[in-house]
């Protein structure tokens, strides 16, 4: 039927911003290859108001055999990093806790059965102690929350998800559209710092429920299907669900646009400020730097952007 039935297909990409996207996937993979060793990257853009993907980039180049172009990032399963760490904030704001909570940001061991001090690397029965470190592998003392999100801290990110509680933000990126969470029995505190796999189409439509008040619509990248005597065979309707309360949304909005409180770390003139506009903005890397991510957010528009290679090397830092 799809190959000899005279289907006509209605997407959902924008054209104009689909080549937009294909041009500036191109333009920085170029840059991204020469300074990080980054072969490769991936866009997702989508419509906040309808979960509709306006724009998508798999690869940089489809007909990339050597670097495994012909495989679409997009909806592959890569691990986030700190990119999940909203999802954990947002569910400790939702049972109480103000985003002028005090935290730690001190060297911490996670793990119980071993030393305090946080220098050990197993415990007594052979099991690994758990000290994360900061990026800059600094301790910067008191933080809120506020400033521990915005900086994207994290070892009060992992105590963040402590009080959240592991099964309950799970539950709050499930709702929110992230599909992958199935092995919950798998995932320790490690998940707030990008433990478990997401997929790139998935987190970004999960940030369009922020950008969204905190309704939440399906992706979706077709909008009608029409037999060859023009009958509607599928058709899409717009289904928006509330996932979080709209002050929760409005909160994480306020954090990740916050230039202040993330400048210590980004800086006043970052990439992720953009004069004139309003827009929330949160990174990721994973460990030995074999992801990137930034997710970029306004009412109007989601977008997801992922770097690496697809054969897993790590990119320089």
């Amino acid at each position: 039927m799809v190959e000899n039935g005279g289907l006509r297909i209605t997407t959902t990409l924008d054209t104009e911003l689909q080549k937009l996207a294909e041009r500036v996937v191109s333009k920085y993979s170029v840059i991204n290859k020469e300074k990080y060793k980054a072969k490769n990257a991936a866009l997702v853009a989508v419509d906040p108001k309808t979960g509709d993907v306006l724009a998508l980039v798999g690869s940089i180049d489809y007909f990339d055999i050597e670097n495994e172009g012909n495989f679409n990032v997009a909806i592959a399963n890569r691990q986030p990093g700190s990119a999940f760490k909203p999802f954990a904030y947002a569910t400790a704001f939702e049972k109480g806790y103000p985003d002028a909570t005090i935290l730690w940001d001190a060297k911490t061991e996670f793990n119980p059965n071993c030393p305090p001090d946080g220098n050990s690397k197993k415990d007594q029965y052979g099991l690994d102690c758990y000290n994360p470190q900061n990026y800059d592998e600094r301790f910067r003392g008191p933080v809120n929350l506020r400033q521990s999100l915005a900086q994207s801290l994290n070892i009060p990110s992992v105590k963040t998800l402590y009080l959240a509680g592991i099964n309950d933000t799970i539950k709050t990126a499930r709702n929110m559209g992230i599909t992958t969470l199935n092995e919950p029995e798998r995932y320790g505190l490690s998940l707030v710092l990008g433990g478990a796999e997401v997929k790139l189409i998935d987190i970004t439509s999960a940030y369009s429920v922020f950008a969204n008040d905190g309704v939440r619509n399906l992706w979706t990248i077709i909008s009608k299907v029409e037999s060859a005597d023009g009958t509607v065979l599928e058709e899409k309707k717009l289904e928006p669900k509330r996932v979080i309360d709209p002050q929760i949304a409005r909160l994480i909005n306020s954090i990740l646009s916050d230039n202040t409180a993330r400048a210590p770390v980004f800086g006043y003139s970052s990439s992720l400020y953009i004069p004139g506009y309003s827009v929330a903005a949160k990174t990721g890397t994973t460990q030995e730097n074999r992801d990137a991510w930034v997710l970029g957010y306004s009412p109007a528009l989601t977008v997801g952007v992922w770097s690496g290679n697809n054969k897993n090397e790590s990119m320089t830092r």
